[in-house]
């Protein structure tokens, strides 16, 4: 069907029923076999749709009218929350994102023809204010400064000073760094031109140590202000103990550059996940939600059933957060990471934590073990944490070349995670047990999981 043969045109409206809600948070109504996403609208809804954008085989739409109310539609929260895409799920109240989360591993797990049981999600008691990290443009709008986010799919800056799903404390600091870029006149970036010296406000905050780091991400090297900036900075907020400034001079939509300058301070803050001391730079992959985190780490490592005599390897390690957690648990652990930083933050929190039987390498996952199994290295326990592109082919290889008794699987993206079940299953493994979701990130449509994979005799 090309788009001239589509049966609905932009700015036509029609009453619709919501049918289902796609993996992105969007409702989903239907003209015939074509269907229409319709932004803030949520399954058992009866709307009218205003039609937005066509494509050939697909539309999207906005809700004009609502006609029908979901029984499952939350009203206590601020729509700019769901435009902007900050929580794409808020609408929904939270017991039915729960549900919704579950159904999507289902749903997926059925196309691949993978026969899996999947758990009820694990979710939060407190289901907002979790996050703790915050990058937050910063942009002239109307000739003033202000801290938002962009409305989904745009570049146009929505200003907002609650954030949902933030820790507040970090919501706070926002305005506090927002109102002194405009007492002392500094000038946002402007994507357009390239110009302008401000580009973003990033602040971390440690859940259990409530240390705090304000970074200015700045197009300039210079930082104007610099010194009473971060005076009024300390004198605001008491929890910094770091103040940073990142030199990103690129046209880019990547938020931070390489290059990071300490105005005040320590390099890092720290704080503590499952006992466990953590060193936190402006750049540390670290989890947004400490809270949850736990549960998933402990989960895994009670999944694996480890009883201190096995080898480990960690294949995406990070900054050590599951080797180190799991250390104590194991005989050795072997963590490995593309990423130099982080190898280096591992290390660094091996050696701030006393942890002697933990080891991390540079290098590609797949590379690495392969050089181990070469080695003679048998490990009896393999965990991967990929990032949402799942794992590769040649990952799973190696792992085939290894052949450990389990496979600790944790993914952050449902889609990836069936396809690559569907491999260790062809590959001579079974799933052991429900996969278990974990809400890892409340209010937004992301999915976390816990897979365990036993080798067949």
């Amino acid at each position: 069907m090309s788009k001239k043969n589509a049966p609905v045109k932009k700015n036509d409206q029609f009453e619709a029923d919501i049918i289902d809600l796609t993996y992105q948070g969007m409702g989903v109504a239907k003209l015939g076999d074509f269907p229409i996403f319709v932004a803030n609208a949520i399954p058992g809804e009866r709307v009218v749709v205003g039609i937005t954008k066509v494509a050939s085989s697909y539309a999207f739409g906005r809700v004009v009218k609502l006609l029908q109310e979901s029984a499952d539609r939350n009203n206590d929260i601020d729509n700019a929350v769901v435009t902007t895409g900050i929580a794409p799920l808020a609408n929904l109240k939270y017991p039915a994102q729960l549900v919704f989360k579950q159904k999507q591993i289902q749903e997926l797990l059925k196309k691949q023809h993978v026969t899996a049981e999947v758990a009820a999600t694990l979710g939060m008691d407190k289901p907002f204010g979790y996050r703790n990290k915050a990058q937050i443009p910063v942009r002239e709008i109307k000739g003033q400064i202000e801290t938002g986010f962009y409305r989904r799919n745009s570049h146009n800056l929505v200003p907002i000073e609650d954030y949902f799903i933030q820790d507040p404390k970090i919501d706070a600091a926002i305005l506090v760094v927002r109102d002194l870029l405009r007492k002392y006149h500094l000038s946002a970036y402007d994507e357009g031109n390239h110009r302008g010296v401000v580009r973003t406000v990033m602040v971390r905050r440690g859940y259990y140590s409530h240390e705090m780091m304000i970074v200015i991400v700045t197009k300039s090297k210079k930082l104007p202000m610099q010194e009473v900036l971060v005076d009024e900075i300390r004198q605001a907020l008491p929890e910094v103990t770091s103040i940073m400034q990142n030199v990103n001079p690129d046209k880019t939509n990547v938020i931070m550059g390489e290059k990071n300058n300490l105005l005040w301070g320590n390099k890092v803050i720290f704080d503590n996940l499952l006992g466990l001391k953590f060193a936190i730079g402006p750049n540390s992959f670290y989890q947004v939600n400490p809270q949850t985190t736990e549960k998933l780490y402990t989960l895994a490592a009670e999944k694996a059933e480890l009883t201190g005599t096995e080898t480990v390897i960690d294949a995406y390690s990070g900054i050590g957060t599951i080797s180190l957690t799991i250390a104590k648990h194991v005989a050795q652990v072997y963590g490995v990471e593309i990423v130099p930083g982080a190898v280096d933050d591992a290390k660094r929190n091996a050696d701030i934590n006393g942890i002697k039987n933990a080891k991390f390498v540079l290098g590609k996952a797949e590379e690495q073990m392969i050089k181990w199994a070469a080695e003679g290295l048998k490990p009896d326990v393999i965990f991967l944490d990929p990032p949402r592109k799942g794992l590769t082919p040649e990952l799973i290889e190696a792992v085939g070349i290894m052949k450990p008794k389990k496979i600790v699987y944790v993914s952050c993206n449902p889609a990836t995670l069936v396809r690559d079940l569907d491999e260790f299953i062809n590959t001579g493994y079974q799933i052991d047990g429900a996969i278990q979701p974990v809400d890892q990130f409340p209010q937004t449509t992301h999915v976390e999981s816990v897979t365990v994979l036993e080798r067949q005799k």
